[in-house]
């Protein structure tokens, strides 16, 4: 019979920090999703799911989901600048 204290599982080697800065970039990408979706506007939709997608494929690495996600979102910033 398997211990039933440890299930074991992907997540087992994920550290606070990760699990952390997941949780915050996840919750940044999830409202440009919302808002994307419900004003229609492609731009802040992407932003959305590439933010949500950072936070499902780099969840063992706190510092590159973050150098990631900035840069993301600063590719949206000159995006919105250059008036798309």
């Amino acid at each position: 019979m398997p211990d039933s204290g440890n299930m074991g599982g992907l997540l087992d080697n994920i550290s606070t920090s990760a699990l952390l800065v997941s949780v915050l970039w996840g919750g940044i990408g999830s409202g440009f999703l919302v808002y994307g979706w419900k004003q229609k506007a492609t731009i802040p939709l992407v932003v959305g799911l590439a933010l949500s997608g950072v936070t499902f494929c780099m969840w063992n690495s706190a510092l590159w989901m973050s150098v990631v996600s900035v840069a993301i979102l600063a590719g949206f910033f000159w995006a919105k600048k250059q008036g798309y």
